[in-house]
C-alpha cells in the first residue's frame, strides 16, 4: 500500500511538472512568426518542410524536440492506465492530449497553428519512451503492487479446499471399509456360503423339526428301526401290553 501511494505521489507531481513545461514551450506566443507558420492537417508536410527547408541542426531540433516533447508520457502514463491494453491506452491518451494542445495553439497563441505532423511526432516520443523504459518500471510495479492480493487469496483458497480434501478421504476410507466387511461376511474364495449364513439356517430347520407332529420310529438294540414295532396309541400295542401282564 506504502509503494503504491508513493509511485502514485510521484507519477502525477511528474505530470504536473510535465504538464507546465509543456504549456510553456507549446502555448507561449511567438509574433515573429505570424505571418509565416500555417495550419497543417496533411501528415508528412511539415516533415518534408523541415527536410527541405531547414539546415540539418534545426531540422533535428525541431522534429528532435517534438520527439522529446512525448517520451514522459510513455514513461508516467503506464503507472496511472491498466495492465490490460496498456501500451494502447498510453498511445491514446498521448494523441488526444496532443491534439488538444495543437487546437489551442491554433485558436488562441499567437504565431502558432495546427500542425498535425507534431501530434504524430510527440506520439512517437510516448511510444519510444515506453518501449526503452516505461514498460519495464511500470511492469515491476504493478507486478510488486498487486503481489499482496495475490498472496492473500491464494491462501484463502486453500484453506477452502481442505475440508472438501479431508472429506474425500473419509468417504474413500469409509467405502473402503464396507467393501471389506462384505467380502468377510459374504462369500468364501471357493463360492461357498460363509458362516454367518449357515448359523443362520439352523435355527430354522431345527425348529421345522421339533415343531413337526411325527414320533421317532421304534429301534432295536442296534439303533435301527424294527420293521414290526408296533406305535403306541394302536390296538396291537394294547394287546401286547395285556399279554405282558
Amino acid at each position: 500500500m506504502l509503494l503504491r501511494v508513493t509511485v502514485l505521489t510521484v507519477v502525477l507531481l511528474g505530470l504536473v511538472a510535465f504538464s507546465i513545461l509543456l504549456a510553456k514551450v507549446t502555448l507561449t506566443p511567438s509574433p515573429a512568426s505570424e505571418d509565416i507558420v500555417t495550419s497543417n492537417l496533411q501528415p508528412g508536410r511539415s516533415l518534408r518542410q523541415y527536410a527541405e527547408d531547414y539546415t540539418f541542426l534545426a531540422a533535428c531540433k525541431q522534429a528532435g524536440g517534438n520527439v522529446l516533447l512525448g517520451v514522459p508520457f510513455g514513461l508516467l502514463l503506464p503507472f496511472l492506465v491498466p495492465r490490460r491494453l496498456r501500451m494502447i491506452s498510453m498511445t491514446l491518451l498521448t494523441a488526444a492530449a496532443m491534439v488538444l494542445v495543437e487546437l489551442v495553439q491554433g485558436a488562441l497563441v499567437t504565431g502558432r497553428a495546427f500542425d498535425i505532423d507534431d501530434v504524430i511526432l510527440n506520439t512517437s516520443g510516448a511510444l519510444l519512451g515506453y518501449l526503452l523504459l516505461g514498460r519495464r518500471i511500470s511492469h515491476s510495479y504493478h507486478v510488486r503492487a498487486h503481489a499482496p492480493r495475490a498472496e492473500a487469496v491464494e491462501p484463502e483458497a486453500a484453506e477452502g479446499e481442505t475440508p472438501s480434501r479431508t472429506n474425500a478421504k473419509t468417504a474413500t476410507k469409509a467405502g473402503a471399509k464396507t467393501k471389506t466387511g462384505t467380502t468377510k461376511t459374504g462369500t468364501t474364495k471357493a463360492g461357498t456360503p460363509a458362516r454367518g449364513t449357515t448359523k443362520a439356517k439352523e435355527p430354522v430347520e431345527t425348529g421345522a423339526r421339533t415343531g413337526s407332529t411325527r414320533l421317532p420310529k421304534a429301534r432295536g438294540s442296534s439303533g435301527r428301526p424294527t420293521a414290526g414295532a408296533a406305535q403306541p396309541g394302536s390296538g396291537r400295542a394294547l394287546l401286547d401290553r395285556l399279554r405282558r401282564r
